[in-house]
């Protein structure tokens, strides 16, 4: 019973939560023990309530932000725009399923060639619009077109057509079968605004379907928002209000964290997050989700050409000692699978073995090469990923025990993204939460895709990404889809060395839920909505 003293000790003295002090208790067996009283407590304080006025810092903000979905880029127009302003037809639920957001239901053609979306009803703009079906056809016809500027004309280019049935029903008529079609949907540009009668939308005032109206919109500075009393859905948005704070430092995050200038930050300092965890009033949390560190070469520009050059890299690289030196553990190793934890597809340990440090084998695949001696350079900036530059350097001394020689070329953060990626034969970069695998191939790993960061250009593959794009079986989809992350794994151009977590800190005040989305950061940017004063 000691044991139980001392947690109710730290209980009483505010050094743990009523959660912790329940966890501790359940794997102690100590739980019939516990007065029924803390159990009552516990669901009280666990309840989500509204109210409150809530202070965020994020990344990813500039003065050039726009309220245009269309142009949206980062981090912090995500959380604005997709997380709090918007809705879209579908969005991704905490435990990684597919549910309605404005659609209540949808369905497929035999051949997934078209797909009709029945919208919810009741759903009311900002502005106190009823959502109709024109507003959705206006919305996704904002990112198509030739002449359109939007970074998700890509996602919509196989929309060849999109109409509207009545005013509770949109059809898209697709190029080619797409069984993700729902997926695609939920991306963060393809938010719906209400239609002007031109057949434009209106972006520019925000009004949207979210759970928080437009207060003040300041580029690169702030955003403030206030609770949508209309808002559809039920038990959600339950601050009265949000202040988006755009705090590019995390020195200066952290600062705002600890003293409470803000209840809550994302993208933790790695190398001062022990700190933080010692300090009480704050809880620091991760989710692992597939947000991973690449470094491609161009397959088309020699040496990375041939794949026994590609392969020497591969195994000549410490994946454990970037993940523990670099990311502090928080994420897991990676196998040059851009698949990640939150795919439902993800090739199992058994289809896919881990690949390890292996500097025989790197030295075999440069001799193999013709190149025993090799010599690469390899170009990075801060910019490409948390601890890009020291990753680069653990890389060139591991690959040293197979005589392999990186030059690490230090690249400018300013212009990275221009002037490097894409461009140098090997560099560094990160992706995000792309959630089917079939995104992230064809944007990524699809030959003449615009962010074919390899140039990589395999046959089999292509063949397998446009069949398993229709096929409605997910059995037959499964198979498929792990034989192409093989392909990427023995053949592909670039090396995936970790994924990484995205890490957050938040007031004690603040009450989470027991499951968070873990396709972004932020409970997958919902946090707005998800998230409460406890």
């Amino acid at each position: 019973m000691k044991k139980l003293e001392d947690l109710q000790r730290q209980l009483s003295e505010g050094r743990i939560t009523r959660r912790e002090f329940l966890s501790r208790a359940a794997a102690l067996g100590l739980t019939a023990a516990v007065p029924s009283i803390i159990f009552q407590e516990e669901a009280q304080a666990a309840a989500p309530k509204k109210g409150g006025h809530y202070r965020q810092g994020l990344t990813g903000g500039a003065t050039s932000d726009v309220l245009d979905p269309a142009q949206t880029l980062d981090s912090y127009m995500i959380n604005v725009s997709h997380g709090q302003l918007r809705s879209n037809l579908t969005e991704i639920a905490p435990n990684g399923e597919l549910i309605g957001e404005l659609a209540e239901s949808w369905e497929a053609s035999p051949d997934a060639l078209t797909w009709r979306f029945k919208l919810r009803p009741g759903v009311e703009f900002h502005n106190g619009k009823s959502l109709e079906a024109s507003d959705v056809v206006a919305s996704f016809n904002h990112h198509r077109g030739e002449d359109t500027k939007s970074a998700a004309k890509g996602i919509v280019a196989p929309v060849t057509d999109v109409k509207a049935e009545g005013k509770d029903v949109v059809v898209f008529t697709l190029s080619g079968g797409n069984a993700d079609f729902p997926f695609l949907v939920s991306d963060y540009h393809l938010v719906i605004c209400p239609a002007n009668d031109d057949g434009t939308i209106d972006w520019q005032s925000g009004v949207g379907t979210g759970g928080y109206v437009l207060e003040k919109f300041d580029p690169g500075i702030n955003t403030t928002v206030k609770r949508f009393p209309n808002y559809f859905k039920e038990n959600s948005a339950f601050f009265d209000s949000i202040e988006n704070l755009f705090i590019a430092d995390a020195g200066a995050r952290t600062n705002a964290v600890r003293t409470g200038d803000i209840h809550s930050m994302s993208n933790l300092d790695l190398k001062t997050v022990h700190l933080l965890k010692r300090q009480e009033g704050i809880q620091v949390f991760a989710t692992n989700g597939n947000k991973h560190a690449t470094m491609p070469m161009l397959t088309d520009v020699a040496p990375f050409d041939n794949n026994d050059v590609r392969l020497a890299l591969k195994n000549a690289i410490n994946r454990q000692e970037i993940l523990d030196k670099i990311v502090k553990g928080q994420g897991e190793v990676g196998n040059d699978n851009p698949v990640g934890p939150a795919n439902i597809y993800r090739a199992t340990p058994e289809e896919l073995p881990q690949r390890e440090f292996d500097p025989e084998k790197a030295k075999f695949h440069a001799k193999k090469a013709g190149m025993p001696n090799l010599k690469v350079s390899f170009h990075v900036a801060d910019t490409a990923f948390e601890g890009a530059v020291d990753a680069a350097q653990l890389f060139a001394e591991s690959a040293k025990a197979s005589g392999i020689t990186i030059d690490i070329v230090r690249e400018a953060n300013d212009g990275y993204w221009s002037n490097v990626w894409l461009k140098k034969p090997w560099c560094a970069s990160y992706w995000g939460g792309r959630p089917t695998e079939d995104w992230i191939f064809s944007q990524i790993y699809s030959a003449g895709a615009d962010w074919n960061e390899a140039h990589w250009d395999n046959k089999r593959f292509n063949e397998l990404l446009v069949q398993a794009r229709g096929e409605l079986d997910s059995k037959k989809r499964r198979e498929m889809y792990v034989e192409m992350q093989r392909l990427v794994h023995e053949d592909g151009g670039s090396i995936i060395p970790v994924f990484m977590a995205y890490t957050h800190a938040a007031s004690k005040d603040i009450g989470l839920p027991e499951q968070m989305a873990n396709n972004w950061e932020l409970d997958g940017h919902k946090n707005g909505e998800r998230w409460w004063f406890a």
